[in-house]
Order: structure tokens, then sequence, then C-alpha cells
């Protein structure tokens, strides 16, 4: 069970108006503290934000010597002791100095990347989620705790995820509401239009949906994710104010850089393809045609393959030409091009089979051939 982005900013409000502690749980990413950014917004809350994973044990609460004379108890019979007082971080400072200047606005203090800290930071935070308070300092009834987490290997739903995180305590888990978040295309497309995003970064991922966010990407060290697809669309705006030569030599790397090699090299070449499309009268008629098209992913080339079906392959020529760029797609492309021959029956294979009986040996006869083979090799 999941949440997206829009569900979540019903529910994390609902769950800090029952006095409770949400925990959102989602990948690296997915959108996490955007979300809570708008939520504070939503709420007319200021937004103080802690990255748990950056924070060393005493952050927040330091011992100091004692300032002044009355620092000091003295005693008939244990001699002098020192009243040790806490120096505590800015943010809490920041935070006290809010609520006792603005006592009718709530506050969020959001702990991002909670799992992340050691297990010494976590314990420090346990009294701060759990009892509100740090040593003896209570926190203001209108400050409210967000945590989000990354996921990890004994969350349920979570098992193959691999973050550096430190599991999180039972007592947090038992006295906190995860949420888990989810990614929705249908909603990010929406949020990038609204803020004016690249406009090729929206058709691409309309055209992919799958690819907003990809959580196993062949063991890249990188894959696509909706903050990194805001930066990918912040540097195309830039990229495309270049010479097209130089958004050549750029566009991989620099999409690559951020969605990792596959789908980087896949939206460099869409982004180069706008004004320059392969259609099936280039590869038809171009010089450059194959080296176009063993270019492009392969996606697009069982698109444009599948295009090609609707017109005639039982001319000789025709299908010799459609039989040279099937053998430039992977084995999986090639079995779904031969699924959607079998669902054209009367359109593409019956004129096949009729050419290839009068022309046994001629190139009709071997596509046809090839996508029976194709569609066998699939049913194994």
């Amino acid at each position: 069970m999941a949440l997206t982005y829009q569900q979540l900013l019903t529910a994390v409000p609902l769950v800090l108006d029952a006095g409770n502690v949400p925990n959102i749980v989602g990948d690296a990413g997915i959108g996490k503290s955007a979300l809570v950014q708008e939520i504070a917004t939503n709420l007319g809350a200021e937004l103080f934000t802690t990255v748990v994973s950056l924070s060393e044990k005493g952050d927040l609460a330091i011992p100091v010597p004692p300032l002044t004379s009355d620092s000091f108890v003295e005693t008939q019979n244990y001699g002098r002791l020192a009243n040790v007082q806490f120096g505590y971080s800015e943010t809490l400072i920041s935070i006290i100095k809010h609520a006792e200047n603005h006592p009718s606005q709530p506050i969020i203090w959001f702990l991002d990347e909670f799992n992340r800290g050691t297990q010494a930071v976590q314990s420090e935070l346990m009294n701060l989620v759990l009892q509100r308070k740090i040593n003896a300092l209570k926190l203001p009834s209108t400050v409210k705790i967000i945590i989000a987490e990354n996921p990890d290997t004994t969350m349920a739903g979570f098992t193959d995820r691999d973050y550096g995180v430190a599991i999180g305590d039972a007592a947090i888990k038992d006295r906190t509401i995860r949420l888990v978040m989810t990614n929705s295309t249908t909603e990010w497309l929406k949020w990038a239009r609204s803020n004016n995003l690249n406009d090729l970064v929206v058709k691409y991922l309309t055209q992919y949906p799958e690819r907003l966010l990809i959580i196993d990407s062949n063991n890249e060290d990188l894959a696509p994710t909706p903050r990194a697809w805001e930066r990918v669309a912040k540097n195309l705006d830039q990229l495309q104010a270049l010479d097209y030569e130089v958004q050549k030599q750029l566009a991989a790397d620099l999409f690559s850089g951020d969605l990792g090699s596959e789908i980087g090299v896949s939206f460099a070449q869409f982004v180069l393809a706008q004004g320059h499309e392969l259609t099936i009268k280039v590869l038809k008629e171009a010089k450059n045609g194959k080296k176009q098209f063993a270019e492009c992913d392969d996606a697009t080339k069982i698109r444009l393959l599948r295009s090609w079906l609707h017109e005639d392959l039982a001319t000789e020529k025709d299908a010799q030409l459609f039989n040279e760029y099937f053998q430039l797609v992977s084995p999986d492309g090639q079995y779904a091009i031969a699924q959607s021959v079998g669902e054209q029956l009367t359109a593409v294979l019956q004129p096949m089979y009729e050419q290839a009986i009068k022309h046994p040996h001629g190139n009709v006869a071997d596509l046809y051939k090839e996508f029976a083979k194709v569609a066998t090799r699939g049913d194994n």
C-alpha cells in the first residue's frame, strides 16, 4: 500500500491534527522534501528542516560549563558541585524564538533522512520525537514534527532496496505513522506543466511514463528520479541556447549525469531528434537511415517499425529493407513487433503470405519466415 504526492497532501495534515508523528517513507528523489514544503505552505506553518544524515551526536544540545557563580552548588559534606547547563543548536533556538514571537502560528520541524543518521544520532532524537523534549527543554505545543526515511530491507515491499541506512529503533516504528510514498507520473507531469518545466521532458515522460522513477537500472549507480528529471529540465533550458552541434556533443553526457547512461542517452536522442525526426520515409530514402536507426533506443525502433506495418510489406523491395532494419532491433523488441504483426492478419500477413506462395525464395518470403521464427521463439 502506498500513497501518491497528492494523496499525502491530505494524509499528512490529518496525522498531524490527530497529534501523531507522520513518517514519510519513499525512495530518494521522489519528492518528500517538496511535499513537506507544500504542506507547510498550505497550513501557514513556518518550516524548519534538520537533515539527520548530516548531524552528529550532540548537535542539538551540547553540555556547557557554569557561566556564573549561581551555577555552582555548595554542599556541606560533598564539596562544590557545578550545575551543568546545555547549549542548544541554532535550529532549536530559532524554533523557540519563532514560537514566542508568533504564538498562534504552527511550526513544522522536518527531520529529513532520519534513518540515514547514525544510531547515536537517532537515539539522541528519540525523546524529541517520542517525548517532545530535549533534556529539560520542552517543545512548544505549536511545533509539529514530520520525519522522512529512505526504505530499508526490513520494511514491507522494500526488500530489494540498498540504501545506506541505520535500521530504526522499534520505538520509532511503534510511535510514528508510516506513510509510504509512491510516484505518479500523471501527477508529476501535471506539476511539471504548471511549473513550466521544459516541454521536451514532459513529452518524453508522456511517451515513456515508466521512466519517471527507475529503482533497479541494470545496477547503474545513477537512475531517473522525479528530482533528477527536474534538474534535467533546467539543464536542458540552458543546453537549447547553444548551437545544435554543441548540443550533440554535450547532450548524452549531460543527461546521463542525472539519469544514468541508458535513459540519459535515450533522452539525448529524443531531444536531438526534435526537428530531425526519423520517419518511415527517411528510413526508406535516406542514405544514412540505417545509421540513424541503429543509434536510436529500442523503444523508438519498435515504434517506427510498428508504424511501418501499416504500409505495404508485400513487395520485394520493402520487405528486404524492413528485414534489414528488423535485424537492428533487440530480440525482445523483435518479438514485440512480431506480436503486432500477428494482430494484423488481414492487413499484413495475408498479403505477405500470398506473395510468399508466388515467390517462395523472395524477400517477402524471407521476412514472413523471420516473423514466424521470432514469434515461435517468444512462445518457448
